[in-house]
C-alpha cells in the first residue's frame, strides 16, 4: 500500500537523522530548524491513527572546507525533505557569503543535477554532504563574465577527468553479472575491484567517460538495488597515460572475496573489506558506504 510505502521513507528518513547527529554532534555542525516536523515525523511512525505530517523535515548541515590558499571556509546546506524523500529528491540550497549571486546560483544548478543522475529511492544527504566538501569552493572564484566562459571552453578539451566510483549493490552473486564486470572494466582499461555477496560493493576507476561507459552497461543489467555510493573526480592537467597511472589505487581489476560466515558463505566480512580499504588508503569510504566507523 501507499502507505505502507510512506511509513517506510519516514523511517528511513528517521534513521537517516539519527545517522547525521551521532556523525555530527555538534549544533554548528547539523541541526535541526524545525522540531515540531521531526516530533509529527517520529509519532506518525509509531502511531498507526497518527495523521500525515504537514511539514517537511527541515535541517542545516554545515559544511568546512579549504579553499587553495589555505583558508577554511563554510558552506551552509539548508536542507528539506520532502514526505515522499527518499523516492523523490531532497531540496537543498547551499550558500556562503563569499559566494557571488551568480556563483551560488550556478553551485545549486550543478548540485541538482548531480543528484538527478545518482539518486533515485536513496537516502543520500551524506554523499551530498561530501559532493558539498569536495565542490563547493571551485566555486567561490569561478569568473561567470561571459567572455571567460567562452574562453574556458574554447580550450576544455585539454583537461582529462579520472574518475573513481564506488558502486554498491544490494547484492552480487550471479556468475554472468561478475564476469561482465570484470570483462568490461578491461575493455574499458579501468581498475577497482569486485566483492561479490551480500551486500556487492564494486569500485571502478580510470577516465571519467570509461566509468560513464561502465556505469551505464552495469545499471541496465537487473537489479534488486544499485547505485554510486560516491564518486571522485580529478582533473588531470595533459592527461597523459603517465597522470592517470599516478591516480589509481588499484593496479587491475580483480574479484575480492572476503569470505564469511553465511550459509554459503556469500556474506562478507566487512571487517577484512575494511582491512583492505585501508592498506588502498580508502578507509573513509567504508563509512559511506555502511554509515559506521570500521575495524
Amino acid at each position: 500500500t501507499t502507505e505502507m510505502a510512506d511509513r517506510e521513507e519516514a523511517e528511513i528518513q528517521i534513521s537517516e537523522l539519527d545517522l547525521l547527529s551521532s556523525m555530527f554532534p555538534h549544533e554548528e555542525e547539523f541541526a535541526v530548524t524545525d522540531q515540531l516536523a521531526l516530533a509529527e515525523l517520529k509519532h506518525y511512525v509509531e502511531n498507526e491513527s497518527a495523521e500525515v505530517p504537514s511539514s517537511k523535515l527541515q535541517f542545516i548541515l554545515n559544511v568546512k572546507t579549504e579553499v587553495p590558499n589555505g583558508s577554511m571556509v563554510e558552506f551552509s546546506m539548508a536542507c528539506a525533505l520532502p514526505f515522499k524523500y527518499p523516492t523523490v529528491l531532497p531540496e537543498i540550497t547551499v550558500r556562503s557569503s563569499l559566494l557571488s549571486r551568480s556563483q551560488q546560483i550556478l553551485l545549486n544548478s550543478d548540485l541538482k543535477t548531480y543528484l538527478m543522475q545518482n539518486f533515485r529511492g536513496e537516502p543520500c544527504m551524506l554523499s551530498v554532504r561530501e559532493w558539498v566538501k569536495d565542490h563547493a569552493a571551485a566555486y567561490i572564484d569561478k569568473d561567470l563574465s561571459s567572455s571567460s566562459v567562452t574562453a574556458s571552453d574554447a580550450t576544455q578539451p585539454d583537461v582529462t577527468m579520472f574518475t573513481r566510483l564506488w558502486i554498491y549493490s544490494h547484492h552480487i552473486y550471479n556468475k554472468q553479472k561478475r564476469k561482465n564486470i570484470i570483462d568490461w572494466a578491461k575493455e574499458l582499461s579501468l581498475s577497482g575491484f569486485c566483492m561479490p555477496g551480500k551486500p556487492g560493493v564494486v569500485c571502478v576507476e580510470g577516465l571519467q567517460s570509461s566509468c560513464e561507459e561502465f556505469w551505464s552497461r552495469v545499471r541496465r543489467l537487473t537489479w534488486k538495488r544499485i547505485l554510486i555510493r560516491h564518486r571522485e573526480d580529478v582533473s588531470l592537467e595533459g592527461g597523459g597515460n603517465a597522470e592517470i597511472q599516478k591516480q589509481r589505487k588499484f593496479p587491475t581489476l580483480e574479484e575480492k572475496c572476503f569470505d564469511a560466515h553465511g550459509a554459503r558463505g556469500n556474506h562478507m566480512d566487512l571487517g577484512q573489506l575494511y582491512r583492505f580499504l585501508e592498506e588502498k588508503g580508502c578507509a573513509d569510504i567504508f563509512q559511506m558506504y555502511f554509515g559506521v566507523e570500521g575495524h
